[in-house]
């Protein structure tokens, strides 16, 4: 069956626990977060929604929760927030030239450093959540580039695969949770699956069934590889995953985070920049370069990587950042 190829495919979403786990109000800390994850099934070349299933956790007193259907103040003064997008390091499969997809691979030498990079370059930026992928190397460069953070919190990851798991990772310091960063990893948010292609080496594959054919499977909008997902079916979950569960974070004025993958990225960028199919798929995304954009008003408005940490252009972004950073400065000084 086409559903079993596909969960195969992804088995490594399986040994996780991230398929079919849903809605979650987490404890963690002051911030507030509601996931729900979707299961997909593969059927003619098109991912169905399958179900929505629910469970309810605690992660110590992480406390997580929020709600789309939250009923506005029209008094209240519109919330500002920064929202950063990072396409994961260099991994192990991108030295090789391999179509990785959905196979977990970790990062090389080189990934590492680009993750760090990335990690000065956003280091005057709040951040109050962070959300990555369910793959080892979003995973990496979130938690590599944190490391350079000047506010130092601590990102923490979310586990909810069982009650054992949520009690086994308690917190039982109050000091230590106001430290603290929650960290959700989404399946949703993964690379698009590249099917049959994925361990093939990229320029074989070409040679074997022609550059135009290897083109189209890479760069189309809507067609798939053999047995895998097309740009379309990649941006039909990733977008409804940051709508359904990223936007009210933003829209409460929470500071996020996304590390995740070229495709689940310009899937996100098309919807935040409003581009059309044609215009998304020449959109190209380096590794470990960061994107700043302000969500304010219901609106996104597109601020470039941000500049490294020693310039003082990162105090032209807006009026909140440039306080955020005189805050840091008085702080760590």
């Amino acid at each position: 069956m086409a559903t079993t190829m596909f969960h195969q495919a992804v088995g490594t979403l399986h040994s996780h626990g991230y398929i079919g786990n849903s809605t979650l109000p987490q404890e963690c800390g002051n911030v507030s977060m509601r996931l729900i994850t979707r299961g997909f099934k593969l059927e003619i070349g098109q991912l169905k929604r399958e179900r929505y299933s629910s469970k309810k956790t605690s992660c110590g007193s992480i406390r997580a929760s929020s709600s789309n259907g939250t009923t506005k103040d029209p008094t209240k003064k519109p919330s500002e927030a920064a929202l950063i997008l990072i396409r994961h390091g260099e991994s192990l499969w991108n030295e090789k030239n391999l179509f990785t997809g959905c196979v977990d691979v970790p990062l090389t030498k080189k990934g590492v450093e680009e993750a760090i990079e990335a990690g000065k370059r956003i280091s005057n930026i709040p951040i109050d959540m962070i959300y990555t992928s369910a793959l080892i190397r979003a995973q990496m460069t979130a938690m590599l580039a944190m490391t350079q953070h000047r506010r130092k919190k601590v990102p923490i990851v979310m586990h909810d695969e069982n009650e054992q798991a949520t009690a086994w990772s308690q917190i039982f310091s109050e000091e230590t949770k106001k430290q603290c960063i929650p960290v959700v990893t989404a399946w949703q948010l993964n690379e698009r699956m590249y099917g049959e292609l994925q361990g093939l080496n990229k320029q074989e594959t070409a040679d074997k069934y022609g550059k135009e054919q290897v083109h189209v499977w890479r760069r189309s909008y809507d067609i798939p590889p053999p047995n895998g997902e097309s740009l379309e079916m990649c941006a039909e979950r990733a977008v409804a995953y940051f709508k359904e569960q990223i936007e009210p974070q933003l829209q409460a004025g929470k500071n996020v985070m996304i590390a995740a993958h070229g495709n689940s990225l310009r899937s996100i960028i098309m919807y935040l920049d409003k581009l059309t199919s044609q215009e998304v798929i020449s959109l190209e995304l380096s590794t470990g370069i960061p994107m700043l954009y302000i969500a304010k008003d219901e609106k996104y408005i597109r601020r470039g990587s941000p500049a490294a940490p020693t310039e003082a252009g990162v105090y032209a972004y807006t009026k909140n950042l440039a306080k955020y950073r005189q805050k840091l400065d008085e702080m760590l000084h």
